[in-house]
């Protein structure tokens, strides 16, 4: 017996219209390609997958993907191709709210002061006594200079509820030098670079300012 819910209807003919008109095509071009009759394309588009199963396999390949890209959409896809949620508004956070929701470590985006024009690097963070660091190699374009002033923002997006919360903290950078120091820092959970290879430099951003914003449905 399957227990996996059928894809819906709606959803799955929104990503075949998007990806129809990204390849410049009409419905009846398409339903060329897919080597069926135009009005049964758009009946299957109402109808849903589990009418036809094969049929999509042929819109699939009509337009150069998969048919469970076009069930399930993008394993990869960007956040915030949903719709946003009932009565949506935007809520200040306090300090504290900032440090609890940001955690122990995570992934975070530092926006470094660079020419033409700043520069915004996805690295994974810990936290240790109201500061972010995080580990890059020597002349890394993660690594500014010393004393050089930064943002450094942590988020998260729950596209199905249309929910979510985004914290930016603005402060300096320092390079972390002391053995013991660094040897605790190794230690902690999520020390380790997701980018891999060898990145001894810690990088420690003293936050001068913090604040957050969550976003509430309903």
């Amino acid at each position: 017996m399957n227990d996996t819910p059928d894809p819906d209807p709606t959803a799955v003919a929104d990503r075949i219209a998007e990806r129809r008109e990204q390849l410049g095509l009409t419905e009846d071009a398409l339903a060329h390609r897919a080597a069926m009759a135009p009005q049964y394309l758009r009946h299957l588009l109402v109808a849903g997958p589990a009418f036809d199963p094969g049929g999509f396999v042929r819109i699939a390949a009509a337009l150069g993907t998969s048919r469970e890209e076009l069930l399930e959409g993008r394993a990869d896809a960007p956040p915030g191709r949903g719709a946003p949620g009932p009565r949506p508004r935007l809520l200040d956070l306090t300090d504290a709210e900032c440090w609890e929701l940001v955690g122990t470590h995570g992934i975070g985006r530092i926006a470094l002061p660079v020419r033409p024009g700043p520069a915004v690097y996805p690295v994974n963070y810990v936290v240790d006594h109201a500061t972010f660091a995080y580990r890059t190699s020597e002349h890394a374009a993660t690594a500014p200079e010393p004393g050089a002033e930064v943002s450094f923002q942590v988020d998260r997006i729950d596209e199905y509820l249309g929910r979510g919360w985004s914290v930016l903290a603005l402060g300096s950078v320092a390079y972390v030098d002391d053995p013991e120091e660094l040897h605790r820092l190794d230690g902690l959970p999520g020390a380790a670079p997701w980018a891999g290879g060898d990145r001894p430099r810690w990088v420690r951003i003293r936050p001068a300012e913090i604040s957050g914003r969550r976003l509430v449905t309903g």
